[in-house]
């Protein structure tokens, strides 16, 4: 398929448009990718070529999905995940270190090579259930951060059935990506989000921060936006939110979650509804986020009170039933009236 035509498509399915505000254009883009949606918006008193921009983020979008997407055969990562001959680019080799890098700060919760578990349970590319108690011991030779290293450009595994998945930390990374890249163009304020993830920089021209609506973890509420559970100013900061009230499925009367621990081989069954964390990376949120989720409602407050420069807001069921909130002291800061 030709550029010219991928292009084509593009600006059909988004939506560019810019306004001038006083001496400031307001520009927005909205698009689908990684099996999500994203949105881009920026001011700028120059009159930016917002059609250039979006050529710009639309390629960062395109290296992301040849790059870290299991759903894309022909990425970085399927590659890998196939012991075929690959070059490893700078998108993966990131992602990788700084995912070994939160599997040692969160002792296992996060761990990018959970990806033959989410398979087995049926939350991966093909979304096919074949989890059971005989292939579980095999499941779990196969799962630790500790097995896998890079070696002069090379993936190296000590088991080749091992595999990885990284969608709990792509799209934080997507979202710093393009944030950087708006920053290189001079803008001073702006908002990037993917998938919920979002990161933003300054404030709107009239002074106020930006505003990031948290949705209510109820099952089902798959309408981001339609029910709030809080309201976020953030200005210069990064925000992930992680929960398992979209992605599941009920068998046999049981839900199973989508978020998998490594350590047990099971999806998690626990109070914690959703985390969201407040940090100055997305990546960083993003990753820290699905941790907090793995690890429960105790273990969770426990890590975060160890993590300098962290803030958190968790939803959890109480025993009623209610939602109940928990979150670190400097978050009354971020909380909007």
């Amino acid at each position: 398929m030709s550029r010219k035509y991928l292009l084509l498509i593009f600006f059909i399915i988004t939506a560019l448009s810019a306004c001038q505000t006083e001496k400031n254009f307001e520009y927005k883009l909205q698009g689908f990718t990684q099996g999500t949606s994203y949105s881009v918006i920026w001011y700028d008193t120059r009159g930016a070529d917002d059609r250039e921009v979006g050529n710009d983020i639309y390629d960062l979008l395109t290296a992301v999905d040849s790059s870290l997407s299991t759903y894309n055969m022909g990425s970085v990562i399927s590659l890998v995940n196939r012991n075929e001959e690959v070059v490893l680019d700078t998108l993966f080799l990131k992602v990788f270190n700084k995912s070994y890098e939160i599997w040692l700060l969160t002792e296992g919760a996060f761990d990018i090579t959970a990806a033959p578990l989410i398979n087995a349970w049926g939350f991966g590319p093909d979304a096919t259930k074949r989890f059971n108690e005989s292939i579980k011991d095999r499941l779990m030779e196969l799962v630790g951060m500790d097995k896998i290293k890079i070696v002069d450009g090379m993936v190296i595994k000590s088991d080749p059935d091992m595999c990885l998945d990284v969608n709990a930390i792509a799209q934080g990374y997507t979202v710093d990506l393009i944030y950087g890249y708006l920053s290189a163009r001079g803008l001073e304020s702006y908002l990037v989000e993917v998938g919920g993830e979002v990161r933003t920089r300054g404030t709107k021209p009239d002074g106020r921060p930006w505003i990031i609506g948290l949705d209510k973890p109820s099952d089902g509420n798959i309408s981001p936006g339609l029910y709030r559970q809080a309201d976020i100013k953030l200005v210069d900061k990064a925000l992930a939110t992680s929960g398992n009230y979209r992605k599941y499925y009920i068998e046999d009367g049981i839900k199973y979650s989508h978020t998998i621990d490594p350590k047990t081989g099971y999806p998690v069954r626990h109070q914690l509804l959703s985390a969201t964390i407040i940090t100055d990376d997305c990546m960083t949120a993003d990753a820290l986020a699905t941790a907090c989720m793995v690890m429960g409602l105790e273990k969770a407050k426990e890590f975060i009170h160890k993590i300098e420069g962290l803030e958190a807001y968790l939803v959890y069921s109480g025993k009623d039933g209610d939602f109940n909130t928990w979150f670190t002291d400097g978050m009354i800061n971020y909380l909007s009236d």
